[in-house]
Order: C-alpha cells, then structure tokens, then sequence
C-alpha cells in the first residue's frame, strides 16, 4: 500500500473513465423531467398512473439518506467538537458561521425585493385568475395558517434550543437542540483525562466512518430514485397554474438563480478564494439531492460527504458548519418569501414603503432561521413575514394563490439553501487556514474518499495516520493540516496503526 506514487494532476485514472455520479443523477433528473413532461402534456393517465406508482422508489432513498443523519451529525460533530482543543476556535467558528449566514440571507432578501420591484409580478395577474386560485387553495391555506398559529415564539424557539431529552431530539430529528448538546458534550469530553476521551472518540470515529459507507450505498441509488421523484411531481404538476403564475415563478426562479451562481460565486472567489466554476462542478452531487428530495436535513449526509470528499474541508468544519447550516441558512427560503410578500402586495394593490421593505429584510433573515429544513416549510415561516408588514388581511388569499406552484419553487430554494452551506464551509474553512480547501488548483485526480481534495496536506504528514481513511486521522497527529506541517514521532494511533515517520515520500491513496 506504502510506495504507490501519486498520478499525474491531469493524468486519465480509472476513475475518471466512470461516469461520475453526479452526472448520473442528473441524467436521471433530465430523463424524469422529459418522460413526466411527455405524460403531462399529452394527458397520457397510464403513463402518469406508472410514474405515480414510482414515487415510493423516491420516498425509500430519502427515507435511506435521513435514516443516516442523526448518527453522521452527531458522531461527526462530536469528533469535530472534542478534537478542537481550544474551545475558544469553537466559538470562533460558530461566530464567524452565524455572521456569514445572516449576511447571505440579508443579500437573499435584498435580491427578492429588488428583482420584485423590477419585474412587478403581482401587477400581471387579471382579477379572474386571483379569484379561481383563492378558491381552489383556500382550504389548504388556512391549514398552513393554523400551523403557522401554533408556531413558538421567538423566546420559545431559543428555548427549545436546550433539548430536555436528547434522545428525544433525536427521534423527533430536530436538529437544533441536537446540535447544541453535540457541542457541549464534545466541549465536556475535550477536557476528559485523555486515556478515556480516546475510547469515546474512537468509537465515534467508527461510527462516523460506517455512515459514510453507508452514505456511498445509498447514493448509488440517487440516480434512479431522482427520476422517479422528479416524474412522479412533472406528470401530475397543474400546467394550468403554471401559467398562471408564470411571471411569478419565473421572478423567483430569477432570483434564486442570480443569488446562487452570482452571489455565491463572489463569496466563493474573494471569500474561499476558490474558482468558482470548479466550486460548481464539485458540489453538484448535492444540490441535485436537495432539488429532487426538496429537504435540506434528507440531504445533509451528501453534503458533509461532498464538503469533505470534493472541497477537503476538514471534520472539524464541515460538521459544525453543515449541520447548522441545514437548520438556519435559507437563503433561498427566505428570498422567495421576499418575492412572495411583494407578489401578494402588488396583487392587492397595497404599497409597501422603503420601511416596509427593510422590515420585511429584517423578518424575513430571523424568520429564515426558523423554518426546518423540511418540504414546504417556508409557506409556514412566509405567514409570519406577511403578518409583520401588515398583510394580516390577505394572508389566506395570498397564501392560496401561490401554493400551487410551490412543490416546484421549494424544490429549487432547497437547492440553493444547499449550495449556500457549502459555499459557507468553504468560506469558514479558508478563514481557519486549512490547506485542505484546494484553492485554485483542484485535488490531484484519482485520489478518493476523505484525502480527495486535501492538497498540500498530501503531501507531508504520518503515513499511517492517512492510512485510518479519514480526515480525523489527524488528530492522532497533532498535526494542525497547514502546508509544510510535519508530525513529531513517536506518537499515538489507534490500536493496529504502527507510527511512520513525518513527511513520507511514499502517500497512501484511499479509496
């Protein structure tokens, strides 16, 4: 194993000549996409009969990649957590990720207002349209506005933050109070007498490494199960409110298109000082997941999976970033409900001033952290912004105009909600000086599993600890991942890993 040299940066691997999965999955996309189109267009009901009968492949590969969620996020951030040493750098990130995130929602919001104003999409709708879709949807609205009542508080939401019963958190997969006690308990076990905090991360690491195995199973599926996602929802889409609201969904495609390749982009290039189009092309896997899954939790074990293998972000990052990120950044959430708040105003003829605006930046970024990362709940979180602008009024009239197109747009807003996390674990990465985020120059090719991406810190560094697989290798170390680290010898591994020297010529390749 010790020895193999690595291959040539452009050199073809066998890898390469697979095809890769994120261009499988979007094969599939495309494909459910043209054959549920083709059975909607055509009104060809045994043909979107079949595709309906496919939806259950969907629902079991989301329900396979959810089913992994609580054991990745809590083993890896419970690694990540005890593995800082210095609880003042967990602060620091924490600090850093929750400013990057409201700057982000802000820039979101200001994008949906602006591009709302432009384009005026409330103003094309004829008075008949507005009538026929309150009716056909009023019921369903006002079940979204009784949710919506039983909302917590904004103190009650901090509070619920402090899991009474972690276990319970866990079943119920609510992340925030999850995460808060993953912290702690890894910032407890960080000061642990290090013999017995050893065994503890050992086995986390185990459990961390098995879910991600697991992860490489079930994705081997994502191809399939995102067809039939995707045809079961285009064959049985209404075309009819569509075009209706066309300008609609088209302003707020607009907007989350803009915000996800041009602000993104500029954060990507200035912030992470990344190339923004290889940033694109790595992370692809798990934007295509969210769109078909419409879920950002579902999809969380692909995204720290993509953070990690294809960007080299570093455990300690991607696991506090990711997961948090999944439960408050919503970019794209929180920029529909702009569009949405200026389309039912613009409908109803209600002016909304320059305060208005502001206020609806301001609630829209708070509410955006409230809202799950689960299908459709913006529609619950976009009553609240409604409300704060003095809608209270047209809430279930607006309300049930636009959830007729909101499968799709929800689809879209996860999407971008996903590419945002992992701008951001990039963006925090770079700012902790990890060499593992491959800059400009991408990873050398052929080189899988967790060491993908992690360039300069290839290079030098304990062979046997690379040889564990997983990016919390390192740890054993001490080495602290920055280009020209070496690893003092002797020093502690796992059972069965023998100390190698520092800065080996020979590299192991994973995968």
């Amino acid at each position: 194993m010790f020895g193999r040299s690595l291959p040539q940066p452009n050199l073809p691997t066998r890898q390469d000549a697979r095809m890769q999965l994120y261009t499988k999955i979007l094969i599939g996309l495309l494909a459910g996409a043209v054959a549920g189109g083709v059975a909607n267009i055509g009104g060809i009901e045994p043909l979107q009969a079949l595709f309906s009968a496919l939806e259950p492949i969907g629902t079991a590969f989301i329900r396979l990649i959810t089913m992994i969620v609580i054991p990745l996020v809590v083993a890896s951030l419970l690694v990540g957590t005890a593995s800082l040493g210095d609880i003042r750098k967990l602060g620091r990130i924490g600090g850093k990720t929750l400013a990057y995130y409201m700057m982000t929602t802000a820039v979101a919001v200001t994008i949906g207002l602006v591009i709302s104003q432009f384009v005026q999409p409330g103003a094309r709708v004829d008075p008949t349209t507005r009538d026929e879709l309150s009716a056909r949807y009023g019921g369903e609205a006002a079940g979204r506005m009784e949710m919506a009542a039983e909302a917590p508080s904004w103190v009650d939401t901090l509070l619920n933050m402090i899991p009474r019963n972690p276990v319970q958190a866990a079943a119920e997969l609510d992340l925030l109070p999850l995460i808060f006690f993953t912290i702690v308990f890894g910032a407890a076990l960080s000061l642990v007498e290090p013999k017995r905090r050893e065994v503890v991360l050992t086995f986390f690491e185990g459990v961390n490494e098995a879910s991600m195995v697991i992860i490489d199973w079930v994705m081997k599926l994502a191809p399939y199960a995102v067809f039939a996602l995707i045809a079961s929802v285009v064959a049985n889409f209404g075309l009819d409110l569509l075009r209706s609201l066309l300008v609609y969904s088209v302003t707020v495609t607009a907007g989350l298109l803009l915000h996800c390749f041009g602000t993104y982009a500029l954060v990507v290039k200035f912030l992470a000082r990344l190339n923004p189009l290889d940033f694109y092309k790595r992370v692809a896997k798990a934007p295509l997941v969210a769109f078909s899954t419409s879920s950002s939790n579902a999809t969380l074990p692909v995204t720290m999976e993509t953070a990690e293998e294809e960007l080299g972000v570093s455990n300690e990052v991607a696991s506090f970033v990711l997961p948090l990120g999944a439960t408050i950044n919503m970019d794209g959430t929180a920029l529909y409900q702009a569009v949405a708040v200026m389309f039912i105003a613009q409908i109803y003829g209600i002016p909304l001033s320059f305060a208005d605006q502001l206020v609806v930046v301001l609630t829209a970024t708070l509410a955006s952290v409230g809202a799950a990362g689960v299908p459709s709940a913006g529609i619950i979180t976009l009553i609240i912004v409604l409300n704060s602008v003095g809608l209270q009024g047209q809430v279930q009239a607006g309300i049930a105009m636009i959830l007729g197109v909101d499968r799709i747009l929800d689809m879209l807003r996860t999407a971008v909600n996903v590419t945002g996390d992992l701008a951001a674990s990039a963006v925090i990465a770079r700012s902790e000086g990890e060499a593992g985020v491959w800059g400009r120059q991408p990873p050398p090719r052929g080189i899988s599993g967790p060491a993908r991406g992690l360039g300069p810190r290839l290079q030098r560094g304990c062979a046997a600890c690379l040889d564990i697989g997983t990016l919390s290798g390192w740890r054993h170390c001490g080495a602290d991942g920055r280009p020209g680290a070496a690893t003092a010898a002797p020093h502690k591994h796992p059972p069965g890993r023998q100390a190698r020297p520092a800065g080996a010529a020979s590299i192991v390749l994973l995968g």
